[in-house]
């Protein structure tokens, strides 16, 4: 379907559901370049696909009403980077969200599991993957892409159905209505991240300056990779960056001689390169200490993982679910719990980790 006006006749009555799965690009791009959209439409018994071309002129501003409908629940499978693709290419990110990949997982049926392993382990249908790596900006796309698009929304529903009766049998859906808006929240969020450095191995052995010099390149980054919509790596990879930051070179010219001899350095960026490496950031001062990391106290991290698998244990939740390493590392680092591990999370996490963060050492 490439008419925006079939489209809208098509979705003229408001479903309260409707499944969604998008195929995109992202090899050459920093945002995510929507190719396909799939809907699945309740009508009666049986469901109807509509397969979408959002390469068509006007087909994303027909939908994006849909999406920004908050009366209709959105059923997708693991959405977070389909909704940053919605987000750049309908400017909505739809909600309410039944994230199915995070049901699953409230529901003990198992972590990180994808859409086709789901579908079997639900239905019992085995579905054909064949079409994973595909070229969806490709025209016309062909039958075999269009069935493997089409089972991407076909079981959507009765996947909603079945996980839904589950979560509520364990009195978990306020669990995953928390969580699909934290997901929300996390696509509609534009902001550049403040501590890019801390995602950083390398970064762990730089001294206190040679990290805000980090910072400051890893933030110019960010913001010159959206605007030009470009990856990262594209702009200036992650050796390149540390290398610049560890020792900054004595001028411009300096910094021209380091460039030219990495051979995938942005030769032409440089004037831009020097200028983030010499302009100080209003909150540098407050940057973490990226080698905490060296300095923490394994025992009791270790410590902090054992009472969350424990925990998990109780609850018939696969590890990682509560809480991953890095969300424990981040609470033991700062005494401070991260945003990821609020609401329900903390209700169930706090009674078993607070004396351990407490301890004397």
């Amino acid at each position: 379907m490439a008419d925006p006006a079939e489209l809208t006749a098509r979705l003229a009555h408001r479903p309260a559901r409707i499944g969604l799965d998008t195929e995109f690009i992202r090899e050459r791009t920093y945002w995510p370049q929507l190719a396909l959209l799939q809907i699945a439409l309740e009508r009666g018994d049986a469901t109807e696909i509509l397969l979408v071309d959002t390469l068509a002129p006007g087909i994303n501003e027909a939908f994006a009403p849909i999406l920004a409908d908050e009366t209709i629940l959105k059923v997708m499978h693991s959405p977070s980077e389909d909704l940053v693709a919605f987000k750049h290419s309908c400017g909505v990110v739809p909600r309410p969200l039944f994230d199915t990949q995070l049901a699953a997982a409230l529901a003990g049926v198992g972590s990180g599991m994808g859409y086709q392993k789901l579908v079997e382990s639900i239905t019992g249908i085995a579905l054909a993957k064949g079409e994973t790596r595909s070229d969806w900006l490709r025209r016309p796309l062909s039958p075999a892409q269009l069935e493997y698009a089409a089972d991407d929304v076909r079981h959507l529903f009765e996947l909603n159905d079945v996980l839904d009766g589950m979560l509520g049998q364990l009195g978990r859906r306020e669990w995953l209505a928390s969580d699909a808006a934290r997901t929300v929240a996390n696509a509609g969020d534009d902001g550049i991240e403040r501590w890019p450095h801390l995602s950083m191995r390398n970064a762990q052995f730089l001294d206190a300056m040679a990290q805000r010099h980090l910072v400051r390149l890893l933030r110019w980054r960010e913001a010159y990779a959206r605007e030009s919509d470009r990856p990262r790596s594209w702009i200036l990879d992650n050796e390149l960056a540390v290398t610049l930051a560890r020792k900054l070179p004595a001028d411009r010219q300096a910094l021209q001689r380091e460039l030219d001899a990495h051979p995938k350095a942005p030769r032409k960026l440089g004037d831009a390169i020097w200028q983030a490496l010499t302009t100080a950031l209003p909150d540098e001062a407050d940057a973490p200490d990226a080698g905490i990391a060296e300095k923490r106290d394994k025992n009791r991290l270790r410590r902090l993982q054992d009472a969350v698998a424990a925990r998990s244990a109780e609850l018939g939740l696969s590890d990682g679910i509560l809480a991953s390493r890095r969300h424990l590392e981040s609470l033991l680092d700062h005494g401070q719990w991260p945003d990821a591990l609020a609401g329900w999370r903390r209700e169930v996490l706090e009674p078993v980790l607070a004396p351990l963060i407490e301890e004397k050492h």
